[in-house]
């Protein structure tokens, strides 16, 4: 059973963790130990008798920043499969805001552990993509690995773009860079993942006919669109 000291100490290192994501997800990866002891209300001394080094409390983040986003994106799979409001997720995802700047100073870094975590993301996304399509709520791919690789890129990268081109008055407003992308991007998200762009499969199976190995199926074919 573990002792008071014990459950303080536990608490404390989530607490400096937690806080780690945010400022880094603010400022980058060059953000100090010092601002981030400032942050959380405690001394650079406690920030390293919990971590060791800067490079693990990283490591701690990013472990933390990916559990987070795989449950929660399994958790918008079973609300899908069982009909809940996608509308909620909407409203909810400025609470997420801090998760979001992580990622995206991740993807600015590019560093060797940048790398590891996208790569982690698409690996993650591949998982729950596949749930999705035993729970019914989205359609088989031929690839699911390819598919969930580019899902995750080109989100991200939209994301990426769209702040490099437009970026924040107040780049600590994590919750307002998040509120503009959604903003200006579901609509047009939303009517590509469910009614598609093109009104005919015509170019995916000259594609299929042409390549010289097609990709193999994972699940059942999508059912061909007719025309």
């Amino acid at each position: 059973m573990r002792s008071a000291d014990d459950v303080e100490d536990l608490t404390s290192r989530a607490r400096i963790r937690d806080t780690a994501v945010r400022r880094f997800a603010v400022e980058g990866f060059g953000a100090s130990i010092r601002s981030i002891a400032a942050d959380a209300g405690v001394s650079a001394g406690l920030v390293m008798h919990h971590f060791g080094s800067k490079d693990r409390l990283r490591a701690e983040c990013d472990a933390q920043v990916l559990a987070t986003i795989r449950r929660q994106k399994r958790e918008n799979v079973a609300d899908a499969a069982a009909n809940q409001s996608f509308f909620q997720k909407f409203a909810a995802a400025e609470k997420n805001a801090s998760l979001v700047g992580y990622v995206l100073r991740s993807m600015q870094d590019g560093s060797r552990l940048a790398r590891e975590f996208i790569d982690h993301m698409v690996t993650d996304a591949v998982g729950y993509t596949r749930e999705g399509v035993a729970a019914g709520v989205i359609v088989p791919s031929r690839d699911e690995a390819a598919r969930a690789r580019y899902l995750t890129l080109s989100a991200l990268g939209a994301l990426l773009l769209e702040v490099t081109l437009n970026p924040p008055e107040d780049p600590d407003d994590l919750a307002g860079i998040v509120r503009r992308y959604l903003t200006s991007s579901y609509l047009p998200m939303m009517e590509l993942f469910t009614e598609g762009y093109l009104t005919s499969r015509r170019m995916l199976d000259d594609y299929l006919m042409y390549v010289p190995d097609p990709p193999s199926q994972d699940g059942p074919a999508p059912t061909p669109a007719s025309g």
